[in-house]
């Protein structure tokens, strides 16, 4: 065997060696990406659950318990953060995260109500806002919009703030979006009871907002935005 001929084999057999390591090494990566979605998975499947017995029992329960605030707002938080990295990682077509959107979805509009109903018999001080996204190329502004949303949130703890994909296919969302008469164009937003459409900055969103609202407070109330 020639010395160029033993060095081509001896170049072919390395090659070989490290394609079959990257290989390994990637299978083996996503194999533990696999296992920790699964995980999350899982774990917004009991969170969610555990949310939905919350918010029942806060239905019932008398206004000087629920003046005193609860876990339930972290927990919405932590809940919707998780599902927006599943989502990230898996996709927004992927069927176990439309799954968990749709159940979420639900929980949103449960504890919407509720809030409503809280504010009313109770004299809270929430502004809800609803905020209708999509992830298609005809909302180009949703991204800067959840942005913003988070900055409000964040600044102004009263402000509770609730995401839903326009384009998911779920009934009772669907029933939402026809009792606020959301039509489009995206992104849209029902303030304290008042729609519009369309976003161009934060000192124009935060102008949609009743007079006082945006009120800086270290008691939190809950929001979940589209990342």
């Amino acid at each position: 065997m020639s010395l160029v001929t033993r060095n081509v084999l001896i170049a072919f057999i390395i090659t070989i060696a490290i394609g079959g390591s990257v290989v390994y090494a990637v299978n083996y990566l996503n194999g533990l990406r696999i296992k920790d979605l699964g995980a999350i998975q899982e774990k917004l499947s009991v969170d969610t659950l555990s949310l939905e017995t919350q918010i029942s029992l806060l239905e019932s329960a008398p206004c000087s318990i629920v003046g005193t605030g609860t876990d339930l707002t972290s927990e919405l938080d932590d809940l919707g953060q998780r599902l927006s990295y599943t989502e990230n990682q898996l996709g927004s077509n992927d069927p176990q995260v439309i799954l968990l959107k749709q159940q979420y979805s639900l929980l949103e509009v449960r504890d919407y109500l509720v809030t409503n109903k809280l504010a009313k018999t109770c004299n809270t001080k929430q502004v809800t806002v609803l905020y209708f996204y999509s992830n298609g190329s005809d909302c180009t502004n949703c991204d800067r919009a959840g942005y913003a949303l988070s900055y409000l949130h964040d600044t102004y703890p009263n402000i509770r703030v609730y995401s839903f994909d326009y384009d998911l296919d779920l009934g009772a969302e669907k029933t939402l979006l026809s009792i606020e008469k959301i039509t489009g164009p995206l992104p849209a937003f029902v303030i304290a009871g008042k729609t519009s459409y369309g976003f161009t900055d934060l000192a124009t969103l935060e102008k949609q907002f009743p007079k006082g609202a945006l009120i800086a407070t270290t008691t939190a109330t809950s929001s979940t935005t589209k990342k």
